[in-house]
This record gives structure tokens, sequence and C-alpha cells, in this order.
């Protein structure tokens, strides 16, 4: 267990996830940032409430964790580029990031982190829940671990085009680019986490289509359990989100879903990117 002395770490759950308090995160110290990054490795998602952040403040916090990178299939905003809206108006019915998934895994270099900031939240709905996939491949049979050791993953933005990439009316509320744009990642089905050492699984269902060198078919049945098996309640924790929350999450050890059950009502998110490496 870390020890913290200038931020405040409070876990949400057994698996994953803490609430820092008594941080701004507009000028919190390079002490207390230290320690924010620690508690990131640590418990792989980080939920800062009460914070009120411009999208400029908001790409200034995210980039103590690295580079910020560009969505490739949203415009960003005017003011700051690489910060896109997330917004479901209350006529809407598809949201954004539904179905468990790491993001842009279709990517060469698929992002280190992503950032979430509320600006506008339904009544009640709209939690997102997130899932520690080093709990998920340690609770793996040794015969399991030996199969998936050498497989590499084919992950397509085409998998999953209603979740997996915005494409026909959805998503009207915000800008599309590049819908033409199929991009492929092909990546270890088990990642070697490039700080901690940990060994993590790394498929998920919106966009893994196969494993390298196998057919969708022959691939089905062994995705299936482990699509199951990622979802499993221990290794999970769910967030509820407050108006000025600012989240970040580390997409090389952990998959997240976005709950789509407020129809009716409007929810407004800003998300940015922190570019990641090639996955090993």
């Amino acid at each position: 267990m870390e020890t913290y002395r200038h931020i405040d770490v409070r876990p949400v759950s057994g698996a994953l996830g803490a609430e820092i308090r008594g941080v701004d995160l507009k000028a919190p110290g390079e002490a207390a940032w230290n320690e924010i990054r620690a508690a990131f490795l640590d418990r792989l998602v980080l939920f800062f409430p009460d914070q009120q952040l411009e999208p400029k403040e908001m790409a200034a916090a995210g980039a103590q964790f690295g580079q910020p990178d560009h969505y490739p299939f949203i415009e960003g905003l005017p003011e700051e580029p690489y910060v896109i809206p997330l917004i479901k108006e209350a006529d809407e019915r598809k949201n954004f990031g539904e179905g468990w998934h790491s993001d842009t895994t279709y990517t060469e270099k698929p992002p280190k982190a992503t950032c979430l900031y509320s600006v506008d939240l339904p009544e009640i709905g709209g939690d997102t829940l997130f899932a520690n996939m080093y709990l998920a491949y340690d609770a793996l049979s040794d015969g399991m671990k030996a199969l998936l050791a050498p497989l590499k993953a084919v992950n397509s933005a085409a998998a999953r085009k209603d979740g997996g990439r915005a494409s026909g009316n959805n998503y009207q509320s915000v800008k599309l680019i590049n819908r033409d744009q199929d991009l492929e990642g092909i990546h270890p089905v088990v990642r070697t986490h490039p700080e901690t050492g940990r060994k993590a699984l790394y498929v998920n269902a919106l966009h893994t289509m196969r494993f390298e060198g196998w057919t969708e078919a022959e691939s089905k049945p062994v995705l299936k359990f482990l699509y199951e098996h990622n979802q499993r309640p221990e290794f999970s924790c769910r967030h509820s989100w407050s108006v000025g929350t600012f989240a970040i999450w580390d997409n090389r050890a952990a998959q997240h879903f976005a709950l789509n059950d407020y129809h009716g009502q409007r929810r407004e998110m800003r998300r940015m990117s922190i570019a990641g490496d090639v996955p090993v």
C-alpha cells in the first residue's frame, strides 16, 4: 500500500479505482503530481471531484501524465484541439463508449491513458464501469496463459462501427472526421505494462476481430470466453459522476464501459487521450 503525504487517496473498490481529494488540478505542486502519478499506476483509474477546468486547463492536467494526442474520429474543440466533446442530447439514443473496451486499440500506438471531465449530467444514470486487466490475467489457468502467450490480436476500427467507431447518424451532436478510415492494429493478447512490468489481458469486445493467423470463426470461442472473463465483478468498479469530476485511467491495464441508461436526459463530457507506445 502506497503512503501519500500530499494527496488524500480513497480507494473505491478492491480491484481498482481511487478518488483523490484535497487537490486543485490547476495548481497541485510537483510533490502532489508525483504522488498522483504513483496512485495512477497503483489504482489504474483516478477520480478528482470538484474541479473547475476549462478545456486548456484540462489539457494541462492531462499533460502531467504524458503527451496529449488527437482522437482520430471526432474534431477537437476550437480552443483546445486535443480535447473532444462527447455529447448525448436528450433526443439521442446512441452514446459513446458503450461496451467493454480499451481505447483505440486499432491504432499502432494506442493511448497510454484517457482523461474525461464531466460538464453536464443526467439526473440519474450515465455511470462508467472499469475493470482491472492485471487481475483478469492473473486469474487465468496456467493452460490458458500458455495458449495466449504467443498470440497477437487483430483490432479494427471497423470491428463494431456502431461502437468501435462513430458512424451513420449516431453522435449527431459532435463533428465526425475521417469516417472512411479503417484503422487496424495488431497487438499482443497479453500485454506487458511498460512501467510496472505486470501482464494484462489486452483484447476487447469493441475492437478485437480475431487472432493473427486464425480465422474469425476459430477465434470466436476463445475471445468470447475472454470477454466474459474480463467482466467478472471482482475485477471491476463503478463510478457515478458528479459535475466537475476529472478522471484519468490507464488504457494499458484497464478497460471501461459507458452505461447508456439515461435516454431522455442530456450528458456532456470532455475527453482527451494521452499518447502511448507500441504494446509488447
